[in-house]
């Protein structure tokens, strides 16, 4: 199990390095922050935040950074909106069931 896991693992790796190996070749700047390790620690920064209205938002506007490593997956700052949303409906329900 535990080897399997890591094979996993390994591949999505894998395609992440790739993935933004290809942003940072088409990109015209300096991107020291396209390697894997950075990027996660990037995209960590995006955080939710249940504001008083009881509402869950993104705690701050997604940086041209984060922006840069989105598009080296096809996404951009509107899909990660979209999905913070759903994804505030999706705990307001839980938390109503609750």
């Amino acid at each position: 199990g535990k080897l399997f896991c890591e094979f996993v693992a390994l591949i999505i790796r894998n395609r992440m390095h790739v993935c933004l190996s290809e942003q940072a070749r088409r990109s015209s700047k300096k991107t020291n922050f396209m390697t894997v390790p950075a990027a996660i620690g990037e995209l960590e920064k995006i955080e939710m935040l249940r504001q008083a209205d009881g509402i869950y938002r993104l705690d701050h506007a997604v940086t041209a950074t984060q922006k840069e490593i989105l598009a080296a997956f096809g996404l951009d700052e509107d899909a990660i909106k979209s999905i913070a949303a759903k994804l505030g409906r999706t705990l307001e329900a839980i938390r109503k069931e609750g």
